[in-house]
């Protein structure tokens, strides 16, 4: 038996953030807890959606104690600013930070026993649907607005709890491109990157099955066509990565992913590396290592990416055409090649270890161990 979770409705398009007053005042909510990281709020961004709560006389109060990897102090300061605010819904603009956030917030309002966050690592076994959330990505990479899943930094640990609650997924996705037009270069490439490990982990991954295989074939060709724009910051770029991520996250979140996921967590933990770069950069070494267990799903990859006659080449070559067209996206739009300015050797028993424990592992295609992942790394050095 497959299960498909998905948001109880979206909203896709330029001026979409104009639906929000009426989705919170129609399903009766009285105050909204919105949850922005702070950059967002420095340069802006979130204003963009509060203006329009503002002139809909929609009541709210903010919360911004958010860092780029969040961490349990994060969440428990949102579900404290929750309470005091006593609001009924929250409205989460952001990337997957904010998101992430959000949702383990809305997890605990409901689920108060699992107040200390660390026990929500993994499948909890939550009672409750969480706080409705009505989901605004600025990003055009991690999809959270659509996902099952959520990532919090225990930094006592020095490790990302990896998160997977059906009972988390925000109530309303608002996929507006709008909101996504002031992303840096960096950060787009990055997000994008990340969207595509999304999809082609997506597509491979031991629990995929012909409906995730539509969605993540089609977010591995939008991406493929219009990252590169969208890193020039044209609009149909834009449009096309905002639509895609979200196609992407519709698969994923629902089959589950691999060791490139459950290798860049433990980077973005230890040395606050960004998660859509470690994502990239691990993305096709880990391809070259999974091709054995794929099938001719690489074929298929590599004619989403738009590789030209590969009805026509052996395994070998279109396996190898599906990495290259990877590695030539991803230094496109700027990705470094290797890990050598992140990872130390001395670290690296640690990391794999991390990674071998990481909840994305065992949906690899391919059987691993601690011992293979490490050289995974250290031949990224």
């Amino acid at each position: 038996m497959n299960r498909f979770v998905l948001n109880e409705i979206s909203y896709h398009g330029k001026g979409a953030i104009s639906a929000i007053p009426d989705e919170i005042k129609g399903r009766g909510f009285q105050k909204a807890l919105v949850v922005s990281d702070p950059d967002l709020l420095k340069f802006g961004v979130t204003q963009k959606v509060t203006r329009i709560l503002d002139e809909a006389k929609v009541n709210y109060a903010l919360f911004s104690e958010i860092k780029p990897n969040p961490t349990v102090e994060n969440v428990q300061a949102g579900v404290k600013a929750f309470k005091e605010a006593n609001a009924d819904c929250i409205v989460a603009i952001g990337g997957g930070s904010s998101m992430d956030t959000a949702k383990a917030v809305g997890i605990i309002i409901e689920n108060p026993e699992f107040g200390d966050v660390v026990s929500l690592e993994g499948v909890a076994p939550t009672k409750n649907r969480c706080v409705p959330i009505i989901a605004v990505p600025t990003t055009a990479g991690t999809a959270a607005e659509v996902t099952i899943n959520y990532v919090i930094t225990d930094v006592k640990k020095n490790r990302k709890m990896v998160c997977v609650d059906v009972h988390d997924i925000p109530v309303v996705a608002v996929v507006d491109p709008e909101m996504m037009s002031t992303m840096p270069k960096g950060l787009t490439a990055a997000t994008g990157m990340d969207a595509l490990t999304h999809a082609i982990e997506g597509y491979i991954t031991k629990g995929a099955w012909e409906l995730s295989d539509m969605f993540h074939l089609k977010a591995i060709e939008i991406i493929s066509r219009t990252l590169r724009d969208a890193v020039k910051n044209t609009e149909e770029g834009r449009e096309g990565m905002a639509l895609g991520q979200y196609i992407a996250g519709m698969g994923f979140s629902n089959v589950g992913l691999g060791i490139v996921h459950s290798m860049a967590h433990p980077l973005g933990a230890l040395y606050d590396t960004p998660h859509g770069i470690a994502n990239a950069i691990i993305l096709p070494r880990v391809m070259e290592y999974n091709a054995p267990a794929t099938g001719e799903k690489y074929k298929n990859i590599a004619a989403a990416m738009g590789v030209k006659d590969v009805e026509g080449m052996s395994v070998e070559q279109y396996r190898k055409a599906a990495v290259d067209a990877v590695r030539k996206l991803s230094a496109d739009v700027g990705i470094p090649a290797d890990l050598k300015a992140i990872v130390k050797e001395e670290d690296i028993p640690f990391l794999a270890q991390s990674a071998y424990d990481d909840a994305c592992r065992p949906g690899n295609p391919r059987e691993t161990s601690v011992e293979e992942i490490a050289e995974l790394y250290r031949s990224l050095l």
